[in-house]
C-alpha cells in the first residue's frame, strides 16, 4: 500500500514515516509539507505518482487544498488532523460524498471504547453531573481538545438536553444541564483524559491516558488499512470497531 503523508515533517508525521518505514504492507509514496523539508513536497498538487491513500497530519487550514486533492484523484484519506472550522468540516463532508473519508478526533481505539462506556453510564445515570477534564503538553495549540470534544458528544449523545461549558469561570454556580470541559496545558503530556459522572452518591470516573505519540499513528495506519477500498462514505472509529 503508497501512502502520502500529509504533514511528514510534524512531530506525529515523523513518528508515522518511522511506523511505515517498518511495515510490511506500506511505503511512503511521497512526504507533503509547506516546508519542503527533505524533499518533500511542498503542496499536494505537486504529486501525481502512484497512490493508494493520504493521512494527513498537518492543521486544518489546509482542509480545501487536500480535499480538493483527494477528490481530484479518487484517493481515500485518513484525516487525523484536529480544530476544523464548520466550513471546513463541511468541506470534508462534502469530499465524503465522491470518497471514501475517514475522520477522528482520536486516532486511539481505547479512546474509541471509551467513548462508548461514557455513553452508557450518561444513558444509565441520567441525573448524574458530568465533567471532562483533558490535559496536554503546553504546545497544544487548539482548546478543549477534539478528544474532549468527542467524549462531549458521546455523553450528548445520551442526554441530548445537555449543553457544554467551556473553562468554567466567574462567580456562578454549576447548572444542572451542563458538561463542564477544561483544558489544562503543562510540560510534555500525551494527552489524558477523564470523565467524572457525579450523583450525590457515588463518582465514576473514566481515564484514558496515552503514554506515547506512536499510539495516534498506529491508529492512522489501522485506519488506512480499513478504509482503502472502501466506498465512498465519512467513516470513524465506530465503523473500524465493527469491522
Amino acid at each position: 500500500m503508497k501512502v502520502i503523508i500529509n504533514g511528514i515533517d510534524g512531530a506525529m508525521g515523523q513518528i508515522l514515516a518511522r511506523i511505515i518505514e517498518q511495515t510490511d504492507d506500506m511505503e511512503i509514496a511521497a512526504g507533503i509539507t509547506p516546508t519542503g523539508a527533505d524533499g518533500a513536497y511542498l503542496t499536494p498538487s505537486e504529486y501525481t505518482g502512484p497512490a493508494d491513500v493520504m493521512i494527513d497530519f498537518s492543521h486544518h487550514e489546509g482542509t480545501k487544498t487536500m480535499m480538493d486533492y483527494c477528490s481530484e484523484r479518487g484517493l481515500p484519506v485518513v484525516v487525523c488532523t484536529t480544530g476544523q472550522t464548520e466550513y471546513e468540516m463541511q468541506m470534508i463532508v462534502k469530499a465524503a460524498e465522491s470518497i471514501p473519508v475517514f475522520k477522528s478526533a482520536n486516532m486511539s481505539v481505547g479512546v474509541a471504547l471509551v467513548a462508548k462506556v461514557v455513553n452508557e453510564i450518561a444513558a444509565k445515570f441520567g441525573k448524574c453531573d458530568v465533567e471532562i477534564v483533558e490535559t496536554h503538553h503546553n504546545r497544544k495549540v487548539d482548546a478543549p481538545s477534539g478528544t474532549a470534544l468527542m467524549l462531549a458528544d458521546a455523553v450528548k449523545e445520551a442526554r441530548p438536553e445537555l449543553h457544554y461549558n467551556l473553562g468554567r469561570s466567574g462567580n456562578c454556580k454549576r447548572e444542572p444541564d451542563e458538561i463542564g470541559i477544561n483544558a489544562v496545558r503543562m510540560g510534555n503530556i500525551v494527552g489524558t483524559h477523564e470523565v467524572m459522572f457525579g450523583t450525590n452518591t457515588q463518582t465514576i470516573t473514566v481515564t484514558h491516558q496515552a503514554l506515547d505519540r506512536a499510539l495516534f499513528a498506529d491508529g492512522a495506519v489501522d485506519a488506512a488499512r480499513f478504509i482503502v477500498n472502501k466506498p465512498a462514505g465519512l467513516y470513524d472509529m465506530n465503523d473500524l470497531l465493527a469491522d
